[in-house]
């Protein structure tokens, strides 16, 4: 399988996976052109989309592809029925696309309908894990989120985080903020920082990474909690995780 990041809009990227045939699969394309150009000058052949939530930048070319390629099998969560999802999903469900099982993951907290798609080693994650940090509570609850980030934390070491924005030089900057004197995110926000600098991805990113520099997968961290305060032996983890997106909304 060959995995590619199309950019697209601001700092969107729309994922694509190839197999040895030229078939492929387009997750969340916010917008057409970008994929079609790529379909054009790769000679690939698009037989399926996979959509995480319904807001309009992961969703918006969906209506252009099928004009194109009216066959297409698209799939979402309920939230994208109205957007072109032909097929609805539900925790737990799988699909195969390109011989590929993928499992549906429900990841609320972004949206209400959240899903994520997970095939060895590959996580579609959308809005919800980003390499550094997590996405905006912009409908669900910071518990909701918290355990969402619980259930992608069971996935093995080699998962690649495949998600949907170029977001990790911020989140990066905001880690080193909270926890200025921790090895393993100074390290990577270095690393990031000379990525960006030469305009190159930072993703996709092994999820045995995240675990070491995202924040929002270290709440029981003792540091971190003294850092924020929550260091209260009965405080629930998931308020740990609450502050820290607070903290990520105004810095």
């Amino acid at each position: 399988m060959n995995l590619t990041s199309i950019p697209a809009l601001q700092d969107n990227y729309i994922w694509t996976l190839t197999d040895e045939n030229g078939r492929c699969l387009i997750v969340d394309p916010g917008e057409a052109q970008p994929v079609l150009e790529k379909i054009q000058s790769n000679h690939w052949q698009p037989v399926a989309i996979l959509l995480t939530h319904h807001h309009q930048d992961h969703v918006g070319g969906v209506a252009d592809l099928l004009q194109h390629y009216p066959d297409l099998d698209v799939y979402g969560p309920d939230e994208t029925a109205g957007k072109g999802a032909k097929t609805v999903l539900r925790d737990g469900d799988e699909i195969s696309v390109l011989g590929l099982t993928f499992r549906v993951i429900a990841t609320p907290g972004h949206t209400l309908g959240h899903i994520s798609y997970f095939s060895s080693p590959y996580l579609f994650c959308g809005d919800t894990m980003f390499s550094g940090g997590c996405g905006r509570l912009f409908e669900g609850t910071a518990q909701q989120m918290f355990d969402s980030f619980q259930k992608l934390n069971q996935l093995p070491d080699d998962t690649l985080v495949c998600c949907a924005h170029e977001y990790t030089l911020s989140n990066m900057k905001f880690a080193a903020a909270i926890l200025p004197h921790d090895p393993k995110i100074l390290a990577r926000y270095q690393q990031i920082k000379d990525l960006r600098a030469e305009n190159r991805t930072t993703l996709p990113v092994k999820l045995a990474t995240e675990r070491e520099i995202n924040l929002f997968l270290r709440t029981q961290d003792a540091d971190l909690k003294q850092a924020l305060g929550t260091n209260i032996e009965s405080a629930p983890l998931w308020q740990t995780f609450a502050v820290l997106r607070e903290k990520k909304d105004h810095f």
